[in-house]
């Protein structure tokens, strides 16, 4: 019987740290009832997480999961493709207009704010998206375009345009984004 239960506990765990990642980084966020209820940077990522799996698992069906991810943009405002992989405890606040393309791949405990492009240069086929590290905090307006890589525990700046990869444990800002510092962590 417990072996049984085990599909249904690994989803209420990673639910439950989805709303613990929403109280650790909101400070606005008074309860995981309001955050489960009324937070659509939530919603978009719980609704991304069935999609991904009906994308991963069944191929035959990925038209019902980019079905999904359409309805989750329409009413969430934020859109990410059902082949991209999101790691544990991820944030999105206040989510309008982030995008998250198909080859993209978010570590765990990221945080980001609106208007955040995980996208292609437009120029290439295939993997074509970022790959960001865990622990990285990516501010509003950023857009990370290409497949490249940010380091663990970086830091994009709110409004920066980033090429090229970025380094663990730094700041970049800009147009294009350079290194503007480190962002306060050793090495991983």
């Amino acid at each position: 019987m417990t072996n049984r239960l085990e599909p249904i506990r690994r989803v209420l765990s990673r639910l439950s740290e989805d709303l613990d990642a929403a109280m650790r980084e909101d400070p606005a966020a008074t309860s995981k009832v309001l955050v489960a209820l009324s937070y659509q940077g939530v919603h978009a990522i719980w609704a991304h997480r069935v999609a991904h799996a009906i994308w991963v698992r069944y191929p035959l069906l990925r038209p019902l999961a980019r079905i999904m991810s359409q309805v989750s943009r329409g009413i969430t405002g934020i859109e990410i493709h059902p082949g991209a992989t999101i790691g544990r405890r991820f944030f999105i606040d206040h989510g309008m207009g982030v995008v998250i393309g198909e080859t993209a791949v978010v570590g765990d405990n990221v945080s980001m704010l609106h208007s955040v492009t995980l996208g292609g240069t437009g120029k290439e086929d295939g993997d074509r998206h970022p790959k960001i590290g865990n622990g990285v905090m990516i501010g509003a307006g950023a857009k990370v375009l290409g497949n490249i890589h940010v380091g663990h525990h970086s830091r994009i700046a709110a409004g920066s345009v980033v090429l090229s990869d970025v380094p663990p444990c730094k700041t970049v800002a800009g147009v294009p984004a350079r290194i503007v510092g480190d962002a306060g962590c050793s090495a991983p």
